[in-house]
């Protein structure tokens, strides 16, 4: 047997929680972590690729769980529901 008995589980360097309510009058955002780290809040996808460049992260694909896991939601998501 050549298959491996374990899946592979991803551990990305970048986190991108779920989506959090804002204060009164501000927009939604979603609490990010780089290497285990909590960075700061994301507000858009914009966010996310200037935090990870910001820790040298160059990130050519959003959806590579190998890259970014996206908790609550993916790279689309960035509304309470």
């Amino acid at each position: 047997m050549t298959e491996q008995a374990a899946p592979h589980i991803p551990h990305p360097r970048i986190l991108v929680l779920g989506v959090m309510p804002g204060k009164p009058g501000r927009p939604p955002f979603r609490i990010m972590e780089i290497d285990g780290q909590v960075v700061g809040e994301a507000r858009t996808v914009t966010d996310v690729l200037e935090a990870a460049a910001s820790f040298g992260i160059t990130v050519h694909d959003l959806d590579d769980p190998d890259v970014v896991r996206w908790v609550g939601g993916d790279k689309f998501t960035w509304t309470l529901h």
